[in-house]
């Protein structure tokens, strides 16, 4: 489980005093799948140039109080950059890491190879929208999602229907790790800036890799619909990427709508 009581205290937000290596392939993708694998190759290059090392910064914020998770489901890492640090710094962690791109995933399992962690991997290529973990010794047990610069991908239907589906997997105080962009709310000019920013980001992606999304969703509201709770967050670069961790209450009752 994750260890909340080490969040440094400028990170916690008011809700945080509330309670062999395997790949196989899910089938049944959709035409409009954004073709991830065309941005592969430079996918790290592309990200250090646009915004140096911010991003990792973001995906690593809240490692260190993910070190005692036992069972994670990771969710479109790209290269595997998260993953392969997460799994280094918690030696007890077993990883199941889904992607559409099966360019990326190779690319997530050489560098957890290299890491030394492969066997304590699982991938699986699929289309998210549609993917529903294996019953068979996933059910309640996993305690850990990550999902880093992810939720852009979906649209509102799609993030609540996702974190639906995942819900009667995941273990009571499951947490879950966030990395996303967002529109600053520290004033008109800064958030116009992240207006800015972000539909260049979209409109990039859109003729990189046919992403049809054009707007983030407001992912927060399917995981508290869910019986999440956040427990921290940090802003970086002015207010344009964040880093939350959120978590599953210990008893919440949980009806799909």
């Amino acid at each position: 489980m994750v260890d909340f009581s080490c969040i440094p205290a400028d990170t916690r937000t008011a809700s945080a005093g509330y309670p062999a290596p395997v790949s196989t392939t899910a089938r049944g993708t959709s035409s409009d799948l954004p073709q991830f694998d065309r941005v592969a190759a430079i996918y790290q290059t592309g990200e250090y140039l646009s915004f140096g090392p911010l991003l990792e910064r973001c995906r690593f914020w809240f490692i260190p109080e993910l070190a005692a998770s036992r069972r994670a489901l990771i969710l479109g890492d790209g290269d595997g950059r998260f993953l392969a640090r997460l799994l280094a710094a918690a030696p007890g962690l077993h990883a199941h890491a889904v992607d559409a791109s099966p360019a990326m995933l190779r690319r997530l399992r050489a560098r957890v190879t290299r890491a030394g962690a492969a066997a304590r991997l699982t991938t699986t290529s699929a289309d998210i929208r549609t993917f529903r973990p294996p019953a068979r010794g996933f059910s309640g047990a996993c305690d850990l999602v990550a999902s880093h610069f992810f939720f852009d991908c979906l649209t509102p239907g799609e993030t609540d229907a996702l974190v639906t589906r995942l819900r009667p997997h995941l273990a009571p105080g499951t947490a879950w790790v966030v990395s996303e962009f967002e529109i600053s709310g520290a004033g008109p000019l800064r958030a116009a800036v992240c207006r800015f920013i972000i539909a260049g980001l979209y409109a990039a992606f859109r003729v990189l890799t046919g992403l049809r999304v054009c707007q983030i969703p407001p992912w927060r509201e399917s995981l508290m619909r869910a019986g999440f709770v956040r427990m921290a967050s940090r802003s970086h670069l002015g207010g344009l990427l964040v880093s939350e961790l959120w978590q599953l209450q210990q008893a919440t009752a949980f009806s799909p709508s």
